[in-house]
């Protein structure tokens, strides 16, 4: 698959955030391979980068995670939302990518992912529509989505075999039942809501039922998760009995909980296990720092890396314990927590941990960072942050370039949300 990839025609100009760039546009290609330092070359602050490094060893841990235990990897894609990142996903053993919205499908489908699932019930005609003429079209793509009601399997067969006429040669939309939990957000809560949906999507023309498929991660306990995943074998169990699956799809997959996933659905014969984690691609150092199931594995949290950077420059110290740095809402995410300081860039080039330095509050433009007494920020310094919760950091950047561990840069991805 890896192969029918392609990246669209990018290119630097001075629109594009971060980089100080007043002549004429440049692809970025030819702007990676020009190699600029980062502290050197032609960039303003504040500035996201991805560590090329730590890209690389998330890359292959989640990959490898699922080989060795019997998954399929699907892996979330909306948290990038990059052909680059998503080439070197399949490249690294992906089955396949995941995506949360129509739209979402249909920019991986661009990029020439021909496997996809979608992890929502879709109830847009033209979007099911154009689904059914893509898999007319290609007999290797792939689809999979979600149903949860009666009225989304209504639609998919109407989009699929409209009046109720099954197209003649033509693949059925093979859709999963969403199983969900008391409180959660979808998918239906019980084993019989389940079933009942499961037995609709049997009757209905166009459709082929797959299997169920659910979301873990907000659950908070281990012992929570376990149910769960027994409720879904449960289901899956029944689809079997009632409907004579050969081997139903069962997908879940969050980013704090794949460990257990693993332990219930590895290797399985009597289902497809499909694992949808997707932060893990830039991990953080907040939310899932804290949270990563490699805090209990056998290879240590060391297997994942805060990937993304945050450069922004302390444009003031305007009292006692108080500095502030150029960046805002615009530039860093905050929905899990502040960035997290981690290093200090002297003006003279000296770097320093960033030890007793917090971020308290953000502006549009503007973070505040209170600094504890014995710690010394002056105006021109650089400080690296790294972030909490990667899903809503790639969305604040179109262009971030990849820089080695030599601060030179190596590569740049466009993210399309």
């Amino acid at each position: 698959m890896s192969d029918r990839l392609s990246v669209p025609e990018e290119y630097i100009d001075r629109h594009t955030k971060g980089l100080w760039w007043p002549r004429d546009p440049i692809t970025l290609d030819e702007f990676a391979s020009r190699r600029d330092h980062l502290f050197t070359g032609p960039f303003t602050w504040p500035l996201m980068v991805l560590r090329a490094s730590d890209l690389d060893r998330n890359l292959s841990a989640l990959s490898d995670f699922s080989r060795e235990r019997g998954l399929l990897f699907a892996p979330h894609g909306k948290t990038a939302m990059s052909p680059v990142i998503t080439r070197r996903q399949i490249e690294a053993g992906a089955w396949g990518i995941t995506a949360a919205t129509a739209g979402q499908a249909l920019a991986f489908r661009g990029f020439g992912v021909s496997r996809i699932l979608v992890a929502n019930e879709l109830l847009d005609p033209k979007a099911l529509s154009w689904a059914v003429a893509e898999l007319d079209a290609d007999p290797d793509f792939e689809f999979l989505f979600y149903v949860d009601s009666s009225e989304g399997v209504a639609i998919a067969s109407e989009a699929s075999a409209p009046g109720g006429v099954t197209r003649e040669n033509g693949r059925p939309l093979r859709v999963l039942v969403e199983r969900g939990t008391p409180g959660g957000r979808t998918g239906r809560r019980t084993h019989e809501g389940v079933l009942s949906i499961a037995r609709e999507v049997v009757n209905a023309p166009g459709l082929e039922l797959a299997g169920v498929a659910g979301y873990e991660g907000q659950l908070g306990d281990a012992e929570g998760v376990r149910g769960f995943l027994d409720d879904l074998l449960e289901d899956a169990s029944a689809l079997v009995g009632e409907h004579g699956l050969e081997r139903p799809v069962l997908s879940v997959g969050g980013s704090a909980w794949f460990d257990l996933v693993a332990d219930a659905l590895g290797g399985r014969e009597d289902v497809v296990p499909i694992l949808r984690s997707g932060a893990y691609v830039a991990h953080d150092d907040g939310l899932y720092r804290r949270t990563t199931p490699y805090n209990r594995l056998p290879e240590g949290p060391e297997a994942l890396a805060g990937a993304l950077e945050l450069w922004a420059q302390i444009t003031s110290v305007p009292e006692e314990g108080l500095a502030i740095a150029g960046m805002g809402r615009r530039e860093a995410n905050h929905d899990q927590g502040y960035p997290i300081p981690r290093v200090v860039r002297r003006v003279d080039g000296e770097t320093v941990p960033a030890e007793g330095i917090e971020v308290v509050g953000l502006n549009d433009h503007h973070a505040y960072l209170e600094v504890s007494s014995g710690t010394t920020l002056r105006p021109g310094d650089l400080v690296s942050f790294g972030i909490s919760h990667p899903c809503t950091a790639f969305d604040r950047w179109r262009i971030i370039p990849v820089v080695d561990d030599e601060d030179r840069v190596v590569d740049v991805i466009a993210t399309y949300f």
